[in-house]
């Protein structure tokens, strides 16, 4: 399932335009990405909770030419899943 599927399924349930259920899906994408930006966590019921962590730097290798590299810290998204997604995945 990719974003246009999402769009189609939040079409069918809103009977809006097509465009208005491409906009929704949009806006909530970016609504979570500019949360995560500031640091901010997103948590949502039956799904999950969207954050940040500090991945700390560390040395790396270049594969190439086997080189070592130093990997600077910097911030990744994470996602945890809650307790009703693992269940119905089950």
């Amino acid at each position: 399932m990719n974003k246009a599927d999402l769009a189609d399924k939040v079409h069918d349930i809103v009977q809006g335009t097509k465009t208005q259920a491409e906009q929704v899906v949009e806006g909530l994408i970016d609504t979570i990405v500019g949360a995560l930006k500031k640091g901010d966590e997103v948590s949502v019921a039956g799904l999950g909770i969207f954050s940040t962590k500090m991945r700390p730097a560390r040395t790396g290798r270049n594969p190439r030419t086997g080189e070592s590299i130093k990997v600077p810290s910097m911030r990744v998204p994470k996602f945890r899943a809650a307790k009703a997604l693992k269940d119905a995945v089950k």
